[in-house]
């Protein structure tokens, strides 16, 4: 049914983790091991302060780096606009060696929400401003890692400015890791076209993305001269359980805790399904028959081990073809 290049991924419970008060990262970096071991292509956490707290994302993908080999390892998403780019620019530069050049900068802007809105308040960046320092801050790093002169980079933007700042060591990959974003909307799949090389949104339906990877493709013809660079992702939600009653309570359930909101509200804007392996293999092969090339998988609720061997076991072999 799929292709062989498709390529399937697992986001860690780095959130999970802290909802259940055992803030202990063996288990992750243990999970990472199992989910190399079982041939997924990349392993991803997520990233927030304050309004989803979490383990520190870089940090800890810099530990994945020292117990794994072959798997990109990525951020699904990192907020730039809550870091100065001069330190998130050495930073991602460190992780990539680590990983030997396995790293993925998956980017975003943050959901506008109360709690969202405190986060950049208590970091003190104004949430107005979270579009134009996601893009400044892009700017930043991509000159901070490319630079081979001897000055250094000097910048002088809206949100920064540099002078003569020379960043050493740059990262494995020349000009630094490829920078993926997400977001159906006009504006992010237009700002995706213009500036990363994958797209990586959380779509709702096949449709959805479809109509929103064509704008993204339109954009990088149109202002890059070509597409050949992008990569077509999807970010998704699953629970993979023995049966769909209990599948959907166990999301249902892990999706009102997580977002303290309904979850018909947030099944709105981001895709969940809940059922037995085969009804989430037929809503995954939909997306990759709309074109998604590499997908990332983020267990809802459950037993995550337990979910990740079923996946592993009845849905991996058929999507990889």
């Amino acid at each position: 049914m799929a292709s062989e290049s498709i390529q399937v991924g697992v986001l860690l419970p780095t959130r999970d983790a802290v909802m259940s008060g055992r803030f202990e990262t063996a288990p992750l970096l243990a999970m990472a091991e199992r989910v190399e071991a079982a041939g997924y292509a990349s392993i991803w956490v997520g990233d927030s302060l304050l309004a989803r707290p979490r383990f520190e994302p870089l940090t800890l993908l810099a530990a994945m780096a020292a117990r794994t080999r072959r798997c990109l390892l990525g951020t699904a998403v990192l907020l730039p606009a809550l870091r100065h780019p001069l330190l998130l620019a050495h930073a991602v530069a460190t992780v990539d060696r680590l990983a030997e050049g396995r790293l993925v900068l998956g980017v975003g802007i943050a959901p506008d929400s109360k709690a969202v809105r405190r986060e950049f308040e208590n970091a003190g960046v104004p949430f107005a401003q979270r579009v134009g320092r996601l893009v400044e801050s892009l700017a930043v790093c991509r000159q901070l890692w490319s630079d081979r002169g001897e000055r250094g980079v000097t910048f002088q933007g809206r949100y920064w400015s540099l002078a003569e700042a020379r960043l050493l060591p740059t990262p494995q990959r020349a000009g630094g890791p490829p920078v993926w974003m997400g977001g159906e909307v006009a504006a992010a799949t237009e700002r995706a076209g213009r500036l990363a090389q994958g797209w990586m949104p959380n779509s709702v339906t096949p449709a959805a993305w479809t109509e929103g990877w064509a704008r993204v493709l339109a954009t990088a013809r149109a202002e890059r001269g070509g597409t050949t660079h992008l990569t077509p992702a999807l970010y998704t939600t699953l629970n993979v359980g023995r049966d769909a009653r209990t599948a959907e309570a166990e999301l249902r359930t892990f999706v009102e805790g997580y977002y303290a909101a309904p979850y018909e509200a947030i099944a709105r804007v981001q895709g969940f399904h809940a059922g037995d392996a085969a009804s989430c293999l037929e809503r995954l092969q939909g997306f990759v028959r709309a074109g998604v090339r590499h997908i990332v998988l983020r267990f809802g609720g459950g037993d995550q081990a337990e979910q990740l061997e079923r996946t592993t076991r009845e849905i991996l072999p058929h999507l990889r073809g």
